[in-house]
């Protein structure tokens, strides 16, 4: 434990050395509002994605309830922008900004960060160090779930079914034959912890494998390769209200693209059906089977889980994990959320409240 600090705090541009031992004791603000930091952008190609959900979540918070600050984090430092335009660094040591003067400490944080290094565990890292509360899964949980690969081997200890895959490394090359050999196409080729669908590949010839392996290897170091399974795709919302697992409505995934391509998530070529039109049977497994995804995991906040239905089989196959989804106008949350009857006001109260008790 004592050379990890040194390293999580030099990742991320601070020195434990200068941070007062209960830094929270010194700035909290005596007044009822609850200061949140909205933080937003990253060190990835999802920053874009980023950005569009900090403003569809600052644009549903209740200001009177709490006081936002967005907190931008991107390759030029930590910044909090002000109302004119200008930009003041947010101070690392003990996650504060100055203000007219005034040193503002933040009650709790609210991610909004896709990528690394909001949906990773590097930040959830560093608040557990100064003892803030965040509104994602714990560092360990995040580091995990970025890790596609490691995320099926562990639901799959866990009981919940996934797709037969193999686990690449750019510095240990294996050849598309051995790779044919122990799974057979369709493929799937995705970066193992990339999201949003960059730099993934569904391979139906053999002869077009490498050609898919060398897309994903330009987006990460470690890859996946997984079988493809046949069925409807669904993505679900899973959050806590008080000790209750709850599971949002559940949205089924269609589009004229090969697959659930960046393109199809962000561009407008999929269509997506709140609540699914499912069998009750149906809706019961995949039901049950995020629950015990959320709780195999040890998951907090809101996560969004996606399951392929093999309708052949009757059983629902966990595809991947999302710690930090998307909230923009083009992601399900929300759209789950409004299905629920519930406003998104009072989804993202829940949450931010969820992880001020935790």
């Amino acid at each position: 434990m004592r050379n990890f600090f040194p390293f999580l705090t030099s990742l991320l541009g601070f020195h434990p050395q200068t941070i007062p031992a209960s830094p929270y004791i010194c700035f909290l603000s005596k007044d009822m509002k609850k200061k949140v930091a909205l933080v937003t952008g990253g060190l990835s190609g999802e920053a874009q994605i980023s950005y569009k959900s900090a403003i569809t979540v600052g644009n549903n918070l209740n200001r009177d309830q709490y006081e936002v600050y967005t907190i931008d984090i991107n390759p030029s430092g930590w910044w909090y922008e002000k109302e004119n335009g200008d930009k003041s660094p947010v101070n690392r040591d003990h996650f504060t900004i100055d203000l007219n003067g005034q040193t503002i400490a933040f009650d709790v944080v609210l991610l909004c960060i896709h990528g690394t290094p909001g949906e990773d565990g590097k930040l959830q890292g560093y608040y557990d160090m100064i003892g803030l509360p965040y509104t994602s899964c714990d560092a360990a949980t995040s580091a995990l779930t970025m890790n596609k690969r490691f995320t099926v081997a562990v639901a799959a200890f866990g009981g919940i079914n996934v797709a037969k895959s193999m686990h690449l490394f750019s510095h240990t090359p294996i050849k598309a034959d051995t790779i044919l050999a122990q799974l057979k196409l369709p493929l799937f080729v995705k970066p193992n912890s990339g999201g949003s669908s960059i730099g993934m590949s569904k391979v139906t010839e053999a002869d077009k494998l490498d050609q898919a392996i060398a897309k994903a290897f330009k987006e990460d170091s470690q890859i996946l390769v997984e079988e493809f399974i046949k069925g409807r795709e669904f993505t679900i919302g899973v959050f806590k209200q008080g000790s209750t697992i709850t599971v949002l409505p559940i949205t089924e995934i269609t589009t004229g693209n090969d697959f659930f391509d960046f393109e199809a998530k962000y561009q407008g070529k999929s269509e997506e059906i709140t609540p699914a039109v499912i069998n009750p049977i149906m809706k019961e497994q995949l039901s049950i089977a995020a629950k015990h995804v959320y709780e195999v995991l040890n998951c907090r906040g809101v996560v969004r889980i996606d399951f392929i239905y093999d309708e052949q089989q009757q059983k629902p196959f966990m595809l991947e994990v999302n710690t930090v989804p998307g909230q923009s106008a083009a992601s399900v949350i929300p759209q789950q959320v409004k299905a629920m009857g519930m406003t998104l006001t009072d989804f993202y109260s829940t949450i931010i409240e969820q992880a001020l008790h935790y």
